[in-house]
């Protein structure tokens, strides 16, 4: 038969109840058995006893106290009620006989004499009485001390048997499971517990050989394998020196190399798990990149170094289901130094032209003129070449110097209160030749009353300037362009709009993009700057520069300035 182990607990409590049980019911009745007898002693004999010296008592008063009889009818009544013993009764009835003979008068000395040896009868009877229920409830204690000492002595040694084997039935079992899980956990999958227990622990032992022995097997499948990859995966990925950091398709961080936990300050381990939106509250880098903010590289001090990294987000996704996102920050740092080596190159080299292509204008200027002497057609023509040339060298060589100047965050701006149309009228006058070359009219529509606007004049006419010279560039001969300002709030907007081909919507939101030229566009003669400095001149200023254009309509370009 197999019993569990609540069952085998459950049966050696059961046991020491029993024995105490009975111990107890022994107990209660040896007192009370004791109990009886002893108050069959104190009562029924003792008093008989007392009644005869009271009556023997009041015999010897007869003579001297009225009360005597009285008093001996009293005893001899309670005594005639409290008979128990063998030979009792006569004896009694005889005290009384003789008791009515001495109230009446007849043989008085003779009855008194028969009356004292009754009464000593009497008396003589219950004490040998007394003495053999003082025998019996001896007796009767000592065989009550002799059982319950051997139940007593049975209860202690089943107790003791109990205590010393009921805990070895589970804790023998527990330590063998304890030191199979122990080899478990250090990957010896071999190990099997060997219990005959046909209990619970059995099963456990049963399930727990299962267990290993499908954990051996799992250990050299294929998933293992998998596994394994999955681990030097997370190895090559651990070595990179980009930041990684994956989440699952809930937000919560699946993974950080050792990259990301440098450059966000993070422990692995602490956070792996957790909701990246909660990291974040504490964290202001990893709130920027959960945001996807890409405006620009982002500059990072790591190990008390400025080290620049883009973002790049990846979500990844399987037949049309996501299953997390992938952010990586790569470190750009030295294609930024290379950059700024670049940066300083163009701005040196612009600096160092800026001088000799000033003299070549200057020297172009002299040759056109007669005083200096006369050239003839042919002449005056490679002298207006050179002249225009110059001009275009003059132009990019400025460009390039705004350029480095933004690109080192060097940009010297000069904010002045000054009227929108002052701004306007400059930029227009010093567009006005060229407008007029190809039969272009420039319109103003300035709203009445502006106010002055917070800004630097100069710059701000030469964003105008720029924006002005390519609606001229891209409009059409003999057509308009309009120059609209206007109050919006707290913020002025110029508005520039021509009627030239129009920038196709794919390439807009890259417009503003340095070096970038419009694929097909008409003219090739730009760098590809000018609308990136001017977007960085109007950003620096509080502004914004922005582009609204249609293919076949023409094109918008306005930009806003705060009110002073």
């Amino acid at each position: 038969m197999t019993l569990s182990i609540k069952t085998k607990i459950a049966s050696g409590i059961g046991v020491l109840f029993a024995l105490l049980l009975i111990t107890s019911i022994v107990a209660l009745v040896a007192i009370n058995i004791l109990s009886n007898k002893t108050e069959n002693l104190l009562t029924a004999n003792y008093k008989t006893i007392r009644h005869c010296n009271e009556m023997m008592h009041a015999i010897d008063r007869l003579d001297d106290d009225n009360t005597a009889f009285k008093d001996f009818e009293k005893a001899l009544s309670a005594q005639e009620k409290n008979v128990t013993e063998q030979g009792e009764g006569s004896a009694t009835a005889k005290v009384r006989f003789y008791f009515n003979r001495l109230k009446s008068g007849m043989s008085t000395r003779e009855a008194i004499d028969s009356i004292n040896s009754t009464l000593y009868l009497i008396s003589q009877i219950n004490q040998h009485a007394l003495e053999g229920k003082n025998e019996l409830a001896l007796n009767t204690a000592s065989n009550a001390k002799l059982w319950l000492s051997l139940l007593i002595t049975i209860v202690v040694l089943v107790g003791f048997s109990l205590a010393l084997n009921l805990p070895n039935v589970v804790a023998a079992p527990v330590k063998q499971i304890t030191e199979g899980i122990r080899e478990i956990a250090k990957a010896n999958y071999k190990t099997r517990i060997m219990l005959d227990n046909r209990d619970e622990f059995g099963e456990m032992a049963t399930a727990f050989n299962r267990m290993a022995e499908r954990l051996h097997d799992w250990e050299h499948s294929s998933l293992a394998q998998i596994m394994f990859e999955k681990s030097r995966v997370d190895a090559i990925i651990n070595q990179m020196e980009d930041a990684v950091m994956g989440l699952d398709a809930e937000g919560r961080i699946l993974f950080i190399n050792d990259a990301a936990a440098v450059i966000f300050h993070l422990n692995p381990l602490e956070v792996s798990g957790k909701y990246a939106s909660d990291v974040a509250l504490y964290n202001d880098l990893l709130r920027r990149v959960l945001q996807k903010d890409s405006r620009g590289p982002l500059k990072i001090v790591v190990d008390g170094k400025e080290q620049f990294f883009t973002l790049n987000h990846k979500e990844v996704t399987s037949q049309g289901k996501a299953f997390g996102n992938v952010f990586t920050l790569k470190n750009i740092t030295f294609f930024k130094e290379l950059d700024l080596s670049k940066t300083n190159l163009l701005a040196t080299i612009s600096h160092e032209l800026k001088t000799p292509i000033s003299s070549i204008k200057m020297s172009a200027k002299l040759l056109e003129d007669a005083r200096i002497g006369e050239v003839n057609a042919e002449q005056k023509e490679m002298v207006h070449s050179i002249a225009e040339d110059a001009e275009r060298l003059l132009r990019l060589t400025g460009e390039l110097l705004n350029m480095t100047q933004l690109e080192t965050g060097n940009i010297y701006l000069k904010f002045q209160h000054i009227a929108p149309a002052t701004i306007v009228q400059d930029a227009v006058q010093a567009v006005q030749i060229q407008a007029h070359q190809r039969g272009i009219a420039i319109e103003q529509s300035i709203q009445d009353n502006l106010p002055l606007i917070h800004a630097d004049g100069d710059k701000t006419a030469l964003v105008l300037v720029n924006l002005l010279t390519n609606a001229i560039k891209y409009s059409p001969e003999n057509s308009s362009i309009v120059v609209d300002v206007k109050r919006d709030g707290v913020k002025v907007y110029f508005a520039v709009r021509d009627k030239g081909e129009g920038i196709d919507e794919r390439y807009q939101a890259r417009i503003f993009d340095r070096y970038f030229k419009v694929p097909g566009s008409i003219n090739k003669t730009g760098t590809g700057l000018g609308l990136a400095i001017s977007k960085e001149f109007i950003e620096a200023q509080g502004g914004e520069l922005s582009v609204q254009s249609q293919v076949g309509l023409g094109s918008e370009f306005s930009f806003s300035l705060p009110l002073v």
